[in-house]
């Protein structure tokens, strides 16, 4: 029988997730109309939930590693604050990281318990900072060789264009593969090895069906904001930049840290800028996320330490 209380908090935590990082794979085509919203949630939500079943485990491990044997209400006061820093950035119609807020939590519960592993944390944190680079860097590489391939492949506009809406369909699943092969662990993972009744296997799929459920529902607001919002993108562009979020989310997927797909398509939509020498980025929108993901951590943790020092100390 499942814990029904602190998997409330997983699940929230998923279902914002996935209502905030919709857009960070589908935003782009939705935006540019492309895919309607639609169909882009429903292929999202099959591909998170295949993602998080099939690779969700090594992020679980490292979530696992940043925990103790908590309590149940101390496993509700991590994913609950994490679940409500997510819900207030979400509500405010900007792309932030579920990762950074549910490591928040931890760190906060960990510094009232004396129990923080520094090594792993500041591990986290430097994949943190190295993701919008890396989308960065693997756009760049991106643009170039499919732009060179666009003009030596010959091919009419009809085709060009054809090429391109199918290309962003099938890189908005990879994406939405990544996604949840890469988040699963941030809405679940903390629950990993704590109740023996409880698999990973479990946990992939509750938390991959939580993310899906938010997708669904809640995630065409912020989709819009990352279409559209940081710089115009057409086709060819929106494909760029989510094929290169995606590739960079997978890879950190596979070395088992939960990152931030929000961070990773604004790397790579800068990436793109870059490659067209473009002046049309829109600094105050871009700032605006940048602050909306230094505060999540912060929130997260200050409400993870007062919810501890409140109901479990």
């Amino acid at each position: 029988m499942l814990p029904l209380l602190p998997f409330s908090g997983g699940a929230f935590l998923g279902f914002v997730l996935g209502a905030n990082d919709a857009g960070n794979v589908f935003g782009t085509a939705v935006a540019t109309r492309i895919v309607s919203f639609r169909t882009a949630t429903i292929l999202a939500s099959i591909a998170i939930i295949v993602g998080a079943f099939l690779q969700g485990s090594h992020g679980m491990a490292t979530l696992k590693s940043l925990t103790q044997s908590y309590s149940m209400t101390t496993l509700t006061v991590i994913t609950m604050t994490a679940a409500f820093a997510v819900s207030v950035m979400t509500f405010l119609h900007l792309p932030v990281s579920a990762s950074q807020a549910i490591i928040g939590s931890i760190t906060g519960v960990g510094l009232a318990t004396g129990t923080v592993n520094y090594y792993l944390l500041e591990k986290v944190i430097i994949c943190w900072l190295a993701t919008p680079v890396a989308a960065m860097v693997i756009a760049c590489v991106v643009y170039f060789i499919l732009s060179a391939a666009m003009r030596y492949i010959p091919m009419s506009i009809l085709a060009r264009d054809n090429f391109l809406w199918s290309s962003l369909i099938i890189v908005g699943v990879y994406g939405s593969y990544a996604l949840g092969a890469n988040n699963v662990a941030n809405a679940t993972g903390i629950f990993s090895g704590q109740f023996e009744s409880v698999s990973d296997t479990h946990l992939a799929l509750i938390g991959g069906g939580a993310i899906a459920a938010g997708v669904l529902t809640y995630s065409k607001r912020v989709m819009m904001m990352v279409g559209s919002g940081i710089m115009p993108l057409d086709a060819f562009t929106s494909l760029v930049a989510v094929l290169a979020m995606s590739i960079t989310v997978h890879i950190f997927a596979m070395l088992g840290v939960p990152v931030s797909t929000s961070q990773g398509i604004i790397g790579a939509i800068i990436g793109v800028g870059i490659m067209q020498q473009s002046n049309s980025i829109h600094l105050r929108s871009l700032s605006t996320i940048v602050v909306g993901w230094i505060m999540t951590p912060v929130l997260a943790l200050i409400l993870s330490a007062a919810g501890f020092a409140i109901f479990v100390k």
